[in-house]
Order: C-alpha cells, then structure tokens, then sequence
C-alpha cells in the first residue's frame, strides 16, 4: 500500500502551492485591514485578475471537461490544489468552473448558462434551501406553476451563496406536489435576474453573506428548464454531493497553516523566562491538532480516490466532511488558545478562521446529516465496516 503522490501529483499540488503563496498571500494583510473597514477583502474584479493570472499558470477549470477548456482533474489532484488554496483565507478560487449539474443542459442553454460562465463572464448561484427547507430539503416548497408555454415561480429561497451577485439561478422548484419532491415532483429551472427575482442579503457571523431569494410571480419560459421536468430533487443531491470531499480539502489546508502558526508562535513567545512550548499543555494541543489533522487528511484523499475509482462516494464522502469539519474547529480553537488574547484580535486572521470555518459544519449537510446517511448506509447494509477493505 503506497501512500505516496506520484510525481504528476506533487508536481500540480507544488505549482498550486508556489501560485497561492506569491500571489495570493501578499494580499493578507490589505484584506484584514479591507474586512476591518466592513469592506470586501477581495473586489471581484481583483479575484477575476488573479484567476486569470493562475491561468498562465495551466489553472483553469480544474474540474470543467476539457471539451469546454477546461483540465478535468482526477478527484485526488482536485482535493490536494483546494487545501492549497486552503491555507490563505483571502477569498480566492480559481476561474474556469461551472455548476456540476449545468452540464445536464441542452445545445442551447450551453451556449447561453454553460460556456459564458466557464470563461467567467456570467455568475450563476443555485438555490435549494428555504427557511423551512435546509438539511430536509425535501420539504421544499417554491412553486412553479405552468401558464402556457411558461412557469410561474413564487416563493423564497435562502442562504444562497453568491446570491447577491448572481446573474442567473438554478432555482429547484416543486411542479407537481402530488407527485413529492423525491417522487419527481421537482423541477430546475434556469432563471436569469432579469427575470423579476430579487435577492436580500443576510448578515452572518462570517466576512460576505448569503442572500435570500425572493420570487413574486415570477415568469420563467419553458426551455428554460434544466434536465427533465421531474429531475430537480436528483439534480440538486448531484449538486449538492460533489462538495462534500472538496470542503475539507480546505479545512485541511487552513489547518496546516494555523498550525504552523502556533507552533512558531510556541517556540518565540516567552514566559516567566521560556518559551511556552516547553509547557506540556501547549504540547498536547500541538500533538493532538496534528493527530487530527493527518487522520482527517486519509479520510479525504480516502473519499477522493473513490470518486476517481468510479464508485459511490457517498458515504465516504460523509465521514470526510463530517471529521474535516470538526477537526478544523478544533484545531483553530487550539491554535487561538495558544496564541492568547493576540489571537482573539482581528490583527491575526485567527479570529476571522474561527468564524469562517464554524460554517464547515453546517453548509453542504451539517454534521448531523452525515452521522445520519453514516450511520443509515450501515444499519442498512448499504456499506460495511472497512469500506473497500472490509
């Protein structure tokens, strides 16, 4: 059994590594002093800039299928290059990507959703969530309405992400509430801003915000629905699905460098005449952040190389998210321990981690779901214990 990265492997995630490093990170300390002033730590444009610039670099579309320019990276390369991206909290991903499930479009809705937003000319967001729909999104209840040729839509939508800027969205919407959302009662539809919808922006605890979004009468043409009349709720478990290795990707790549920072802050800090690295308490934090942090990183690369074998990685793919979530909770609680109240300050990005990755918890299933599709796969002998090995 080789746990090592082939050279291909290493390669890609060192070239990741140089671009965030020279040309991302320089920008830290201007996005602290921007997110102090209630101001964006990166403006669009200065995101669109750099992703163009990772473009030279041969970063463009890592998942988008190469027919449409883009890399279409295996699974494993993908996770090694977002825990790059990871361990800088500028707000920075790169260009070249689209929905996963814009791809079930036709010709047409290709040419007009797909392709414009691959080369990033337009923003797309998708919204399945409801005030009374988040972890049971099958208690959706956003209408849709036929009227001829065309769909009504009312309802709302909420915590959308990149909702308030959005140009269009795949909005899944209940068109046969009979049938229930599971029993092909839901459909998606492509709906452009301009279509009537509005977006509100929420306040989190965290730098941005989601948007609510609001559909009064909404009239949406029939071509413009996405896949099959029917297929929103399978569409929407597709969408919702591919992030669930990805995000503790990150988590992992911000729990590196959060590390990292303690442990240079343990060995130059001194008190009553030591370093407080020699003080056992601080090494236990450092020891176990990084017992978590490994053990969380197989159970990713884990769930990575499933999706790359072609098989389900569902539940994988749960226990990844569920213990990556988690373990960067706790080592960034640890890492602003040891820094003390200079941690609890917003002049380090601790405090603005400590916030951020609190998210990792809920968004894309929260911890809760994933104990329950975990512990469902095994009482229903859907999976055994040892996954493949078993």
């Amino acid at each position: 059994m080789d746990f090592s990265l082939s050279d291909e492997e290493r390669a890609v995630r060192d070239t990741a590594r140089t671009f965030i490093t020279r040309e991302v990170m320089p920008l830290e300390q201007e996005a602290l002093r921007r997110e102090r002033a209630h101001l964006p730590g990166l403006e669009r444009s200065e995101l669109r800039e750099l992703q163009l610039k990772a473009k030279k670099f041969g970063f463009w579309g890592l998942s988008t299928p190469e027919q449409y320019g883009g890399m279409d990276l295996p699974a494993v390369v993908q996770s090694l290059i977002w825990t790059e991206v990871g361990r800088t909290f500028v707000q920075f991903k790169f260009g070249g990507e689209a929905d996963n499930i814009l791809f079930h479009a036709n010709d047409e809705q290709k040419a007009e959703y797909l392709v414009p937003t691959i080369e990033g000319d337009r923003i797309s967001c998708f919204a399945i969530t409801e005030p009374g729909a988040g972890s049971d999104a099958a208690n959706i209840k956003l209408s849709a309405r036929r009227d001829g040729d065309d769909w009504i839509l009312n309802g709302e939508k909420t915590f959308i992400t990149n909702g308030n800027d959005a140009d269009f969205v795949i909005v899944v919407a209940v068109t046969d509430r009979e049938k229930g959302v599971r029993g092909g009662g839901t459909t998606a539809f492509l709906v452009d801003r301009e279509m009537g919808w509005r977006s509100e922006f929420i306040q989190t605890m965290g730098e941005g915000g989601p948007a609510s979004l609001i559909f009064e009468n909404v009239r949406v043409p029939a071509r413009n629905i996405l896949g099959e009349i029917g297929q929103g709720f399978e569409l929407g478990m597709k969408w919702i699905g591919k992030g669930r290795y990805l995000i503790p990707s990150a988590a992992v790549g911000i729990a590196e460098r959060a590390l990292g920072m303690a442990i240079e802050y343990a060995n130059t800090r001194e008190t009553f005449g030591t370093t407080i690295g020699t003080n056992q308490a601080i090494q236990w934090m450092i020891a176990d952040s990084e017992v978590e942090l490994e053990a969380a990183r197989l159970l990713i690369l884990r769930a990575a190389w499933i999706v790359d074998q072609g098989d389900d990685p569902r539940h994988a793919s749960s226990m990844a998210k569920l213990y990556g979530a988690g373990m960067v909770n706790n080592v960034v609680d640890r890492v602003m321990q040891i820094h003390g109240g200079m941690g609890y300050t917003r002049e380090l990005p601790i405090e603005r981690w400590y916030r951020q990755v609190r998210l990792m918890r809920i968004y894309e299933g929260t911890d809760e779901m994933q104990r329950l599709i975990i512990s469902r796969d095994l009482l229903r002998g859907y999976t055994k214990i040892g996954g493949h090995l078993a």
